[in-house]
């Protein structure tokens, strides 16, 4: 789950990129930052009432089942290759629009470009990002979250994996250097990803979850 309320950190509303750092350094709790603005993401496991935890708590199970699966995939099929898939500890930074975050899962080529050498540092440039959608998170991650990924250059597919239905979104770049969209809605279906010169049945990404049985 992602809350977009701004976080206040060290008394004040806005943080320079490296207040920000040094702050997520020492925190235990994962921050996205845009424009000086710190935003807390928190899981489903974050409520008030046994119920909403009961609700919630499952839905986070299929988010990171789901997350897991797509890593899984992607590790066997990268193998050997020079492409490697990174889970949602790798943050992420684009130096066009500031923002930092921690996609579910991100693929990088080549050496990648990572900045700061701590712990916790940020890498640059994955040429295929999945985000596992949630109902706080979906309207966010299909609207301003892929306008900020956009400015990403090497970025060439951007995918959507429901956690409550079977259906995928693929957002690709096309020859004309525009983004266009293909839609999976069968658990039969085979996602593909051109970029990689792959392909992942929606079965072994949906596997063990409610989903695959719908």
């Amino acid at each position: 789950m992602f809350v977009r309320d701004p976080v206040p950190v060290y008394g004040k509303k806005l943080l320079t990129e490296e207040e920000y750092l040094d702050f997520e350094r020492k925190s235990s709790e994962k921050h996205e930052y845009y424009k000086g603005e710190v935003f807390l993401m928190l899981d489903y496991t974050h409520s008030d009432t046994k119920e909403e935890v009961q609700a919630m708590s499952g839905a986070t199970y299929t988010h990171s089942a789901i997350a897991s699966n797509i890593i899984g995939e992607l590790y066997n099929m990268l193998k050997g290759k020079p492409c490697q898939p990174l889970g949602s500890d790798m943050r992420v930074y684009i130096p066009q629009n500031t923002l930092y975050t921690y996609p579910d899962v991100s693929v990088f080529c080549g050496d990648p470009i990572i900045q700061g050498e701590e712990e916790k540092s940020s890498a640059i440039g994955p040429i295929v990002i999945f985000e596992v959608l949630s109902p706080s998170t979906k309207n966010y991650d299909r609207g301003q979250k892929f306008k900020l990924y956009r400015e990403i250059p090497a970025l060439k597919e951007y995918i959507l994996v429901d956690a409550e239905t079977v259906s995928i979104e693929a957002f690709r770049v096309n020859k004309s250097n525009h983004w266009e969209l293909e839609e999976y809605k069968s658990i039969e279906d085979e996602l593909q990803i051109p970029t990689l010169s792959l392909a992942i049945s929606l079965k072994n990404i949906y596997e063990g979850t409610h989903l695959l049985n719908k």
